[in-house]
């Protein structure tokens, strides 16, 4: 990924407010896999992700000129991004005939940094490694999916991509106690989920009841 000094990311922001589209590109170069991969991890599915990313980056350019520098830019592409997903999600559950079973897919996801250190099981050692991995790749996703949709986003903010409880109060406008609420709520009901399928775990993160 495109690494961007601070300075030139500001510079780059001014001229798409300009309306510079090879500007706006090169920020699309830099955020465009946190921005899928985060969409991915609500969605659950490549093809919708895809499609709601770039619907994200092309209403990010349309709003670009509101943006005033009080957050983050990568916090309001996010908010931006994972509005778009959740809507998209919820008019998905609206309507059965785009069936939820469908939507959410049993392919190894494309980002692997996982929460935690779940997914270190290093796949390129050997043939079981792989398969290990892809089965727990598989398994943390599902337990993300079953997370009410608030508690899905803030613990994919949160453990996935790395933001603070601060940006993610930001990029989801309610309050740190209502962010710090739903990740302890999310995190309880994914180590139970995990619970139920820690023979896939690696040994040294598997659950117990103490847990």
């Amino acid at each position: 990924m495109e690494k961007l000094a601070r300075d030139d990311e500001g510079q780059l922001i001014t001229r798409s407010q300009r309306g510079d589209v090879e500007a706006f590109n090169r920020l699309i170069l830099h955020y465009q896999p946190i921005m899928y991969s985060t969409i991915f991890r609500l969605l659950g599915n490549y093809d919708s992700a895809a499609d709601v990313t770039q619907d994200a980056f092309i209403a990010a350019f349309r709003a670009i000129r509101t943006y005033r520098g009080g957050s983050s830019f990568r916090a309001w592409l996010l908010r931006i991004g994972t509005n778009m997903a959740c809507d998209y999600w919820r008019k998905v559950q609206r309507h059965p005939t785009s069936s939820l079973e469908t939507l959410i897919e049993n392919d190894e996801p494309h980002t692997t940094n996982m929460l935690g250190t779940l997914t270190n099981t290093n796949p390129e050692e050997n043939p079981e490694e792989k398969i290990l991995s892809q089965e727990l790749q598989r398994l943390i996703q599902a337990g993300l999916m079953q997370l009410p949709l608030e508690q899905r986003n803030a613990l994919i903010l949160c453990d996935i991509q790395g933001s603070s409880y601060e940006e993610i109060a930001q990029i989801t406008q309610t309050t740190l106690g209502t962010v710090r609420s739903r990740i302890s709520r999310g995190r309880a009901r994914l180590r139970e989920f995990l619970q139920q399928h820690k023979e896939l775990l690696p040994k040294d993160y598997r659950l117990t009841n103490s847990n």
